[in-house]
């Protein structure tokens, strides 16, 4: 008879990391909503807003693979309270220059480009440190609850943002430099480690960054989903400032609220994940999702109300966490533990460069093309990602996530 897996709330450490990150999140996700909104208020200008945008998020672009070497060699904890600190005081300096009048838009993007770089860092670490902190049997729910995390930040944060910068445009800010505080302080009440023991012995950066390459390239799923998946996020994120620009005429209240109201469909789709992941087959998860999505686009054309924007919106964040549990899950469980951060930098480069580029790319479509346009072009991109999806032969050929060989059994406190 096999022993009963207990709960993750009786694992302390997995709570404390899921606090802290909860809250750093949240305050994340409130300046996210008030730095298009001040770059705006200060330039009147979307394609300054789409640049301000594309700078703090090249990092994922340019830097995905040194971060998962420097995760690999370092110390993963250590890497992630260095990382809190110099966030809270980058973001920190907004505020003060907002405070004190002296603001300008180079600040900004250095600020953004500097806290970005901390954030891939930050990122690559704390998701190699999640399987070193549960059960393997847990994975998949520690997986989705860090999503239902994710998105419930979004979902509280952003109208809090929004809320908080017709008050004050320094307000966000100062919140989200508290926020890297309290998740220092849980990463410090930690007690486990983040990696398993180090055995092997270091070689060349370069040779380290190509092993984590040419690893995660002879995954045929992997290579697959990792393009799909920035092939997404680079609509998603030219998605969210075509969605501010259309609100454009509304209050910032009403934008934040607006994504608020989106956050809730992926707080639900977290909170089912893990049932659908027992349910349904990868195969399943990956082409449904994107034909999901191209189908959902061009529905916010149809709607102005930004409640009813944010409630399509929401339809389309409900797919999200699926797909993130059920893809997260099976590269972590297959990729041995002392090469996870360069595979996931590897992954990282493809899936998240393409954020900073939907950023510029939407900033430009919505100078020259309009909203309307912009949304329509949007369209026709994810109708090309759904018709990948569905012939791709790796993709019909895809492994149960229960046939994986699962990383070997790790003893957890259940303190």
């Amino acid at each position: 008879m096999t022993d009963k897996v207990p709960s993750l709330l009786r694992n302390r450490d997995f709570l404390l990391l899921w606090q802290g990150s909860a809250v750093s999140s949240l305050g994340s996700n409130a300046s996210a909503i008030a730095y298009p909104l001040l770059v705006l208020a200060l330039t009147g200008s979307p394609v300054s807003a789409g640049l301000t945008g594309f700078v703090a998020l090249l990092p994922q672009l340019l830097l995905q693979l040194p971060a998962g070497a420097l995760v690999d060699r370092c110390n993963r904890k250590h890497v992630m309270i260095w990382c809190d600190v110099l966030r809270g005081l980058g973001v920190g300096s907004i505020a003060l220059a907002l405070l004190a009048g002296r603001l300008a838009l180079p600040q900004i993007l250095v600020v953004g480009f500097v806290e970005g770089t901390l954030t891939v860092c930050f990122q690559i670490a704390a998701a190699a440190a999640v399987p070193n902190v549960v059960l393997p049997a847990q994975l998949a729910t520690a997986l989705s609850q860090e999503e239902a995390r994710t998105r419930g930040a979004t979902m509280v944060g952003r109208p809090l943002g929004g809320l908080m910068f017709q008050f004050g445009r320094a307000i966000p800010f100062a919140f989200d430099a508290l926020s890297y505080v309290v998740s220092l302080v849980t990463l410090l009440l930690i007690r486990r480690d983040f990696q398993a023991p180090r055995t092997h012995t270091r070689e060349r950066l370069r040779t380290e960054i190509a092993e984590g390459i040419a690893w995660a390239w002879r995954q045929p799923f992997l290579r697959i989903t990792t393009l799909l998946i920035a092939g997404s996020n680079l609509l998603f994120q030219a998605l969210f400032l075509s969605l501010i620009v259309l609100v454009g005429h509304k209050s910032s209240a009403a934008i934040g609220v607006m994504f608020g109201v989106a956050a809730i469909g992926g707080v639900l789709g977290s909170l089912v994940a893990p049932r659908l992941e027992r349910r349904y087959s990868m195969r399943a998860v990956v082409i449904g999702a994107n034909w999901a999505w191209a189908l959902l686009v061009p529905l916010l054309l149809l709607v102005h109300d930004p409640y009813l924007l944010g409630g399509v919106y929401a339809l389309m964040c409900f797919v999200g966490p699926v797909w993130n549990v059920v893809i997260s899950a099976y590269q972590l469980a297959v990729t041995p533990d002392r090469i996870q951060g360069r595979v996931l930098g590897s992954v990282g480069m493809v899936a998240f460069g393409a954020v900073p580029l939907g950023s510029l790319l939407g900033g430009l479509m919505l100078s020259r093309l309009g909203a309307d346009t912009t949304v329509w072009v949007l369209t026709g991109w994810m109708l090309l990602m759904a018709l990948i999806a569905s012939v791709s032969p790796s993709v019909r050929r895809a492994p149960s996530l229960a046939d994986t060989h699962p990383l070997p059994p790790t003893p957890v406190a259940a303190g």
